[in-house]
Parts: C-alpha cells; structure tokens; sequence
C-alpha cells in the first residue's frame, strides 16, 4: 500500500464501515484488493479504524466526484502520503526554528492544495500541524 501511517486498531466491522461511507461491502473489498487500504483483521472479520473510514470517503469522492479510476485515486493518495511522510519527517527534524517554520508553511501550503484537488480536510490530514509549526 505504500502508507507511513499509523494504522489504529478497527473498530468497525465491514458492515459498518459500508453504512458510514455510504458503500457497498464487496466495494470496500474491491479497494483492499486494488492496495488502496488495508483493513486489520480480527480472525477473519475486517475491521476498519477511524482512518480506514476517512481514507474510504477520500476514495469515494476521488471516484464518483472528481472521477478519478483506481489508477488515479491510487496516485492521488500516494502523492496524500507522501506529502503527509515528509511533513511529518520536517517537524522532527533538527532545523533552525526559522527554516523549520519556512518548509512546515510551504508543506502546509501544498497540503491545502492538494486538499482542495480532492476535495475534503480531514481531522487526521493535520494532526498536529498547527502545534508543530508553533516550535
């Protein structure tokens, strides 16, 4: 799948995760399938966290708003990744506070468009950005 994001335990069942995204269950399997989540399992039942659900309603918007094909979500969502990697990776870093503040502003920036390409800001696309650029 190519994510560097903490994977939360699911709480939600298939099932579930299809009465909140709003798609068919054998739709959220043909997504795992394509590598574009990968839910955790609890012996053989599915179970999808938070972010599983967040990163099903960017897929559903890349697809039937924007759309996009599995291709392009799956791009789309690697660049999402990537971005959110380094930015991460950046607030860690040890930079001079001016520098650190100038490539966390200009990662911010590219984040926000990035977010208006697909659409949507979630919770976990920011986690923390606003306390990180702060130091």
């Amino acid at each position: 799948m190519g994510q560097d994001r903490e994977q939360s335990n699911g709480v939600y069942i298939m099932r579930v995760a299809s009465m909140l995204t709003g798609m068919h269950p054998q739709t959220l399997r043909k997504y795992e399938r394509a590598g574009l989540l990968e839910p955790s399992r609890c012996k053989k039942l599915r179970m999808y966290s938070d972010e599983d659900i967040a990163r099903l309603r960017t897929i559903k918007h890349l697809v039937d708003d924007i759309g996009l094909n599995l291709a392009g979500v799956r791009v789309a969502l690697q660049i999402q990744d990537t971005v959110l990697k380094i930015r991460k990776q950046l607030a860690s870093t040890d930079l001079s506070t001016n520098r650190r503040k100038q490539l966390l502003k200009s990662l911010d920036e590219s984040l926000m468009v990035l977010d208006s390409v697909l659409g949507h800001t979630d919770e976990f696309t920011y986690a923390g950005s606003s306390s990180d650029s702060k130091h």
